[in-house]
């Protein structure tokens, strides 16, 4: 407990224990020990015998006094280092040769650290013999820490990865959340909020100032991402540079190339648009990345490739295409969709650029009669010339249908609404993976108006998408809090069947994700489904042996909810009041059936 003492010249508990053992007098030579190693203040021996007669033990007087000496030192540590004395580092080093024999004791523990805490380089020597402890490690300050893990990758990734996959766990219990709400889902909070989270929080501590450890963990994220295809390890790497921006860390800012691109990004999910102005900015970074910088555009495509990013620029693309059917004008003819279209596609080839570590993307050339227009590949060219009309052609499809049920009786026609869709918005929506997330996008949108009659014409394509896409936890997570939209549509076996039975039931016995879904979608909306048609998807959806405990609990829940409803049925569920965002063009309604502006 005293150890290093004896190397400072002071005397410890085994000195007394010999002076004892040897002495022939022993309160005397008790009396000689205090007086050589107490407060050596003349006019304390006086005034110690007051202490006696009060009943105050010499242990605990030193002891406060000890206490009050320790906290004046440590204070006296901190503004040394804060202060703009040359020498101050010299002094500081000094005090840790001296101290540093007495870490391990308990009391002069806190003083040694307040030293090393303070040291911006800490002799390495001392580093080496605070690693080797585990209990000296541990009770480091990070400041001291962080001079340790930048020479020790393995140390600083152990300490790393509990935390990165704690945030993953957070983000899909995120998409499985209880809560089943189109005005408050997983893309609801605010990127500021994100980022005050604990694991983005802890990640910035532990990184500070110091590049190195940055650019160690922006390889962790690299490496993870490659090895998962979790899009969520693209989230952190954008979040975790607007904290270090939010700290004003402009030492890494300043250096990290996709700054910039990534602040102005950040405003547009915060507004969940990206307007004209932004628009060029964000141009401006992807045209200025130079030759023999290409690389950056493996951090860019995964800042892109943010879930919150691709958001954001869907529902700008899908925005922009409904200005463009309102101006008469065509895909082809917006520089700003080409820029959307651009960045989405970067962002959709993410894992494609850094896997291959071939970074090229497509480039914009001006032509006299489009300003600007993206030069893409031809498969992708055929995103704007064919996928898009497809899709259009099924907005003026409902369009027609629409204005058909209001022209009177005898003009009427005996026109049906369409039930198949443009062959090659069903190829786009397997083969191409912007083409296919517009597509999904566009299904929400309907969704948010209450389209069942376009939902029942889609809802069935959506079986066969590009890398099973449409099962993908993010957009179940929405379409699942879309559909509670249309809640009283569960009440016919014809929506049902196309809700359950020509989408969700087609692959949830081999995707337990997707089983997981329906059962939270069930569990808000059981008493508006059709009762024969709950009573079979209960059977349908009973969770095998080998299932999840999540599965199997949010079946249990739905049980015991449908057993509670026959006692006592809810009342019926008011429909909240939307703010849809996208500002739908407005054209000719019945209440019958709605129809689909894009």
């Amino acid at each position: 407990m005293f150890g290093g003492l004896p190397e400072l010249g002071i005397s410890n508990g085994e000195d007394l224990k010999e002076t004892l053992t040897n002495c022939t007098e022993p309160l005397k030579a008790i009396d000689q020990f205090q007086m050589e190693n107490g407060i050596l203040l003349p006019t304390l021996q006086s005034a110690l015998p007051f202490l006696d007669l009060h009943g105050t033990p010499r242990l605990e007087f030193h002891q406060s006094v000890f206490d009050e000496l320790r906290e004046k030192l440590m204070e006296r540590v901190a503004i040394i280092a804060e202060g703009k004395d040359e020498d101050r580092y010299r002094k500081l080093e000094e005090l840790l040769e001296k101290s540093f024999p007495l870490v391990k004791m308990p009391s002069i523990q806190p003083v040694v650290m307040q030293v090393l805490k303070h040291l911006p380089k800490v002799p390495e020597k001392k580093l080496k013999m605070v690693m080797a402890d585990k209990e000296l490690y541990k009770m480091c300050a990070v400041e001291v820490k962080r001079q340790i893990w930048q020479d020790n990758q393995a140390l600083f990734g152990d300490e790393v990865s509990p935390l990165l996959k704690q945030y993953i766990v957070e983000k899909e219990a995120a998409l499985f959340s209880s809560d089943l709400s189109i005005l408050h889902n997983f893309f609801s909070p605010s990127p500021k909020t994100r980022r005050q989270g604990e694991v983005v929080l802890k990640l910035t501590q532990m990184i500070g100032k110091n590049v190195k450890l940055y650019d160690m963990v922006l390889q962790f994220l690299r490496t993870l991402f490659l090895r998962t295809r979790n899009v969520h390890y693209c989230t952190l790497r954008a979040e975790l540079l607007m904290s270090l921006h939010d700290l004003d860390i402009s030492e890494i800012c300043s250096v990290d190339p996709c700054h910039k691109f990534t602040w102005c990004l950040d405003a547009c999910i915060r507004e969940k648009f990206v307007d004209g102005k932004r628009a060029r900015e964000l141009q401006g970074f992807l045209d200025g990345v130079r030759k023999g910088q290409e690389q950056v555009l493996g951090d860019l495509s995964m800042i892109l490739c943010d879930p919150f990013a691709c958001n954001t620029l869907v529902l700008s693309i899908m925005r922009n295409l409904q200005e463009l059917l309102s101006q008469d004008a065509l895909p082809r003819d917006s520089p700003d969709l080409m820029l959307l279209l651009r960045m989405l596609s970067l962002g959709q080839g993410a894992w494609d650029m850094i896997d291959s570590q071939v970074f090229k993307e497509p480039r914009l050339v001006s032509t006299l009669l489009m300003f600007v227009f993206l030069c893409f590949h031809s498969q992708e060219l055929e995103v704007v010339t064919r996928f898009l009309p497809a899709m259009m052609s099924v907005v003026v499809d409902d369009h027609t249908f629409t204005v058909e049920q209001k022209l009177p009786s005898e003009e009427k026609s005996s026109l049906s609404y369409p039930t198949i869709l443009p062959d090659a918005f069903n190829r786009y929506l397997q083969e191409n993976r912007v083409a296919c997330e517009m597509g999904l996008y566009y299904v929400l949108h309907i969704a948010k108006l209450r389209n069942k009659n376009a939902l029942q014409r889609l809802l069935p394509a959506l079986v066969e998408t590009y890398n099973d896409m449409a099962f993908s936890d993010i957009f179940l997570h929405l379409l699942t809090g879309h559909l509670t939209l249309l809640s009283d549509e569960f009440g016919t076996e014809e929506f049902c069947s196309v809700v359950f039975d020509g989408f969700l039931l087609t692959s949830f016995s081999s995707k337990e994700n997707v089983h997981r879904h329906t059962l939270r979608m069930l569990l808000h909306l059981h008493h508006k489904v059709l009762p024969s048609y709950m009573e079979t998807l209960t059977k349908t959806l009973e969770p095998p042996k080998q299932c999840s405990e999540p599965v199997k609990e949010l079946y249990t829940q739905l049980m015991e909810k449908l057993e509670a409803h026959k006692k006592s049925p809810p009342p019926t569920d008011e429909t909240p009041s939307l703010d849809l965002g996208l500002h739908p063009v407005t054209v000719p309604t019945t209440t019958s059936t709605p129809t689909t502006p894009l």
